[in-house]
């Protein structure tokens, strides 16, 4: 990846915060703080960190499910975006059929075209007759399947992936991990978020470190998994500060 060129999109100094009600009290929780990077046209960028840690706030706000509080977002002008994560948007009512018309007309495809791509998605979610019945029946497995197979059909500049791949059954996700490697072999934008370093190894070329909703750590993949697998490591020995830092 060249990162010669226009980013794709570019968050500055991005930020946001909480507000929270107990019974007597109200506190105020900061979620994302001073949040900063680029990615590129055709890279695939990772973002690795504990649970709790703040990337699922962050691939909402790319997402423009919900907005900062500060910081500057700049996004390529015509830029088409999906959310990958478990069930996001689904109406539990409707078939996965239903649900994977209207996932792929919310990201600009026409009926005719979304109808054209159904028979894949359904062979690719392994659903089978499920497929035709209210989502509201499936697993949480079930559901990253359906979510997983529209994605791949939809035509979008950027692709954010929620810790998909690792929801769900051993031959599933071995299958779906192929299926985005070739995705990615091509021209999509794909930003991966997880707590399997491993993963973000094998599938991302740069990546960033979020712990407590700041950035500790950006570079080459490989820099940054390593550094967060150290930190994992002395954290289990208690050696660690609670914060990201040794």
């Amino acid at each position: 990846m060249n990162e010669i060129g226009v980013p794709l999109i570019q968050l500055n100094d991005v930020s946001l915060s909480y507000t929270s009600f107990g019974l007597f009290r109200r506190s105020r929780f900061q979620a994302l703080s001073d949040i900063s990077f680029a990615v590129y046209p055709g890279e695939t960028f990772g973002i690795v960190g504990r649970n709790g840690c703040g990337k699922s706030t962050l691939l909402q706000i790319l997402a423009d499910v919900v907005a900062p509080d500060a910081g500057v977002i700049t996004k390529n002008k015509n830029l088409r975006s999906a959310l990958l994560t478990v069930g996001l948007g689904f109406n539990k009512l409707l078939t996965g059929r239903d649900n994977a018309i209207l996932s792929l007309m919310l990201q600009g495809a026409s009926r005719g075209d979304a109808m054209d791509r159904l028979a894949a998605i359904k062979e690719f979610s392994e659903l089978g007759d499920f497929f035709e019945k209210p989502v509201k029946t499936y697993s949480s497995g079930m559901r990253t399947r359906l979510g997983f197979s529209t994605a791949l059909e939809a035509e979008v500049d950027l692709l954010l992936i929620d810790e998909t791949l690792s929801v769900g059954d051993k031959s599933f996700n071995e299958k779906a991990e192929r299926a985005l490697l070739d995705k990615m072999s091509g021209l999509q934008t794909v930003i991966f978020v997880s707590h399997n370093a491993s993963q973000v190894e094998r599938l991302c070329e740069r990546a960033l470190w979020l712990e407590r909703g700041e950035v500790v750590f950006e570079g080459s993949t490989a820099d940054v998994t390593e550094a967060y697998d150290a930190f994992m490591v002395e954290l289990k020995k208690g050696k660690a500060k609670d914060r990201g830092f040794t």
